[in-house]
């Protein structure tokens, strides 16, 4: 490997620590030694890395050993245990998970991207976001299951549900994560509190629905954003545009609007639809397309540890 630092990735088989492999390999990111780790029944596999198999180690005390950058790709439960390991051992740690994310979410990430330069230019007053969230925001069983039952379908066989609730193939799950007294999921209060943490706004007012759909990769969110200075489609347009990990796919003449088999890949976010709101005078409404895997977990945490490097 390249001269550079000892890095390690925490849930190495799962599909954001997959796509973490190959964001650091796509960006070039100067890794001189790579250590993986996974749960039990992983240790012992290989994962590819720049053309060469690397196996994935066991957790145990020294094996963070001279770590100096860390990406944790596992659940909140690994991240808790793991992550106060890694920075005892002296490393740097970027999680992915929820552990410590009210001490990023996915979906947030991406329905941020465009709030930003909004709220910089006319400042939020109020926020409609539903998600349309793929399989593999799920992890790798939800990728499986989808597959699976798609595979049934076809065949013509019964589809049995196993890791969501409710078969997914061919259906739209209402309810992501679980439900809280004031009917609200898990899920959709992660999206109101993280995106009041990120852009700063303790108050801001967020509404807030999250639906599971049959869709391998790529989270899609439908977004009413109201401000308090009137920002039009085309000012819109302009502020999407010079902000930097956005694209504007948005001509209706042509049907062209972001769609997840388009932007699945890609390390952007892509914003189309956008046409004022028809109920407030102040308000927008546009659709954004990220690859939740790249932006919403792998690329960002990647970024993050390039700008740590100065």
């Amino acid at each position: 490997m390249a001269s550079g630092m000892t890095v390690a990735v925490v849930g190495a088989t799962g599909a954001a620590g997959q796509a973490t492999l190959r964001i650091l390999e796509e960006r070039k990111f100067p890794v001189r030694e790579l250590r993986v780790f996974a749960s039990e029944r992983s240790v012992g596999k290989t994962v590819p890395f720049r053309g060469e198999p690397v196996r994935v180690q066991k957790i145990e005390p020294g094996a963070f050993k001279g770590v100096q950058i860390a990406f944790c790709s596992a659940g909140s439960v690994q991240s808790k245990a793991y992550a106060p390991m890694l920075v005892r051992a002296g490393a740097v740690v970027i999680d992915k998970s929820s552990a410590f994310r009210m001490d990023p979410n996915c979906t947030t990430i991406v329905t941020v991207m465009p709030l930003k330069p909004l709220h910089d230019a006319g400042r939020l007053r109020r926020v409609i976001a539903v998600s349309y969230q793929a399989v593999s925001g799920a992890g790798v069983n939800g990728i499986a299951e989808l597959r699976e039952q798609t595979l049934a379908w076809a065949r013509g066989e019964t589809i049995q549900p196993r890791h969501f609730p409710h078969p997914i193939a061919f259906n739209l799950i209402p309810a992501i994560d679980r439900f809280g007294p004031d009917g609200y999921t898990a899920e959709e209060m992660k999206l109101v509190n993280e995106t009041r943490k990120i852009l700063e706004l303790p108050g801001l007012l967020i509404s807030p629905t999250t639906v599971r759909v049959p869709v391998f990769t790529c989270h899609s969110i439908a977004v009413t954003a109201e401000t308090e200075r009137k920002i039009t489609p085309a000012q819109a347009r302009e502020l999407f545009e010079r902000f930097s990990g956005l694209k504007v796919w948005d001509d209706p003449t042509q049907e062209r609007y972001p769609m997840p088999v388009e932007v699945e890949g890609q390390d952007d976010c892509f914003v189309g639809r956008i046409r004022e709101d028809l109920s407030s005078p102040t308000g927008l409404n546009f659709w954004v397309v990220g690859d939740q895997l790249r932006k919403g977990a792998a690329t960002n945490a990647v970024q993050i540890a390039e700008l740590l490097l100065g």
